[in-house]
């Protein structure tokens, strides 16, 4: 018998959740599914590819074709608040004055000006009839902080508030720029068309479309002029149809004071749906925060290319093998294409048991061959925290290659552990997919989603205990079952922005000072 009543059927069905789909993640909670089984790291000659100085002539060209084609777009997960990159300087704004907090308020003293927002600052401030300066003088980091991190009596900036797309990132000698400002520039160098159309999308909060509207706007005004750029972008919200369900202690639905179902956002694996319904095409998948100033701009650009270069002449071989083995059950051909998928797609399932009839290992090429693609850059694992490229053991027996992270294995298997921990590289979400079928038909993206990478993790509402479920992460177990190519790249490409302090690294300072004394 259901644990679900009338009531709450109706709930779900305002959220477009169904009832199945709600008893699945109830199971689920009872049932956690097992962690994930590393085989060994992917490393470089092992599931790793360094490409080679003489092939980058034909990749950049490849990717030049498609770029000037219309085919490439970029996909930006934006609805990341800004919070944690403040979380010690806001424990300095509410008064702690040893430890991170300490250290983190003297350095944010002395290299304001260094900071993109230093004009903004001012000026808020301004508005509350303080001077900055005067107040630096004195030491008195409270108002300073306040005007930045909140709204401060509608004066403030709210930066604690905002999302990472929103905030003053890098500052040049005729304007300052934002992250999303930075990923619209990068674009102009990487997919524009022959036309001088540029296609991205960006997932926000309902709550901050219109200052990301705003942003656009002012964006296209000054950037489509100066590069010569028509800007389609495109906005969209995560769906509460891919909200999961939260549940006590015991396993039960948790309710609210009102009898109604509490549901949570379930993380970004939810954001599938966003990226299914571009509808097919090419596109780079990249965090917000990952961006440099455009004297940085050169190498990022053209390790883009040549990650699309790859992708595509990879999706062209399978698509051309996809064509002549629909009307054919030549043996000779099977082969190629499974020796294809083991040499180049590193699915080697193919070529083993090559005494089963021809006809049963072509339908498995065929299903092999006929799925969304991926290209990720990984770079040296120098200790920044997240996934990495592994060699996983599937239930099947089969290897494949993923993008795993530390949540997903283990914690009390040291083999695993060891594994785990002997990782030589790092995925920095730095991503070329290919999502649409030879057709040009967009692939059902959930067909390939591994349902058993699911996250289970505790958190409290109104101080209550409760156990909340993610579901598999986007680049992690949302893609499991897409052919995986990884490449080393440089780590110059790589320059995210988790902390405020981050903006300070060489990689995002431009020597350009404030006019603001």
């Amino acid at each position: 018998m259901s644990v679900f009543t009338r009531r709450d059927g109706e709930q779900m069905e305002a959220l477009g959740i169904s009832r199945d789909e709600a008893e699945r993640q109830l199971h689920l909670f009872a049932n956690p599914p097992p962690p994930i089984r590393l085989d060994r790291p992917a490393r470089v000659g092992d599931g790793i590819l360094r490409i080679a100085e003489e092939e980058r002539g034909a990749l950049e060209a490849r990717a030049a074709t498609a770029a000037e084609a219309g085919e490439l777009g970029r996909f930006v997960p934006a609805s990341g608040a800004a919070s944690r990159m403040f979380r010690d300087l806001e424990a300095a704004r509410l008064g702690e004055t040893e430890g991170a907090a300490g250290e983190a308020r003297a350095t944010f003293l002395e290299r304001l000006e260094d900071f993109a927002f230093f004009e903004d600052l001012a000026a808020a401030l301004a508005r509350s009839g303080k001077d900055l300066a005067a107040l630096r003088r004195a030491g008195r980091a409270e108002p300073i902080l306040e005007h930045l991190l909140t709204g401060a009596g509608g004066a403030g900036l709210g930066y604690a508030e905002l999302p990472k797309g929103l905030l003053r990132f890098h500052r040049y000698p005729q304007e300052r720029r934002t992250a999303f400002e930075e990923h619209l520039v990068e674009a102009v160098e990487t997919s524009r068309a022959a036309d001088g159309t540029c296609r991205l999308h960006f997932t926000v909060s309902p709550e901050h479309r219109d200052g990301f509207e705003r942003q656009l706007a002012a964006a296209r005004e000054l950037y489509g002029r100066r590069f010569d750029t028509r800007f389609d972008v495109t906005f969209s919200h995560q769906a509460h149809a891919t909200d999961t369900l939260a549940v006590d202690e015991d396993d039960r639905p948790f309710r609210l004071d009102d009898g109604t179902l509490l549901f949570r956002p379930g993380g970004h694996g939810a954001l599938l749906h966003n990226l299914g319904a571009l509808g097919g095409g090419v596109v780079f998948v990249k965090n917000i925060d990952n961006v440099v100033p455009d004297a940085a701009k050169g190498l990022v650009v053209e390790w883009k290319r040549l990650l699309a270069g790859r992708l595509l002449t990879l999706r062209d071989r399978a698509f051309d093998l996809l064509d002549r083995l629909e009307g054919s059950d030549d043996p000779a051909l099977v082969d190629e294409a499974a020796r294809f998928l083991a040499d180049h797609l590193y699915r080697t399932g193919a070529v083993e048991g090559e005494e089963r009839p021809t006809e049963e290992r072509r339908r498995q090429v065929i299903d092999l061959l006929d799925r969304p693609l991926r290209v990720c850059g990984v770079v040296e694992n120098v200790g920044e925290p997240g996934g990495g490229p592994f060699w996983v053991r599937e239930p099947s027996g089969d290897l494949s290659l993923q993008i795993v992270e530390a949540s997903q294995v283990a914690g009390d298997d040291e083999a695993q552990q060891s594994i785990l921990g002997s990782s030589t590289h790092f995925n920095p979400v730095d991503l070329v997919c290919s999502l649409a079928d030879r057709h040009g038909h967009p692939y059902r993206l959930d067909d390939y989603v591994d349902p058993q990478t699911v996250f289970i993790a505790e958190k409290s509402h109104g101080g209550r205990p409760l156990k909340a479920l993610e579901r598999p992460g986007l680049w992690n177990g949302a893609m499991a079952g897409w052919n995986t190519v990884f490449v080393e790249v440089p780590l110059a490409t790589f320059a995210p922005v988790k902390t405020v302090f981050d903006l300070l690294r060489p990689e995002h300072q431009t020597g350009v000072k404030p006019d603001v004394p």
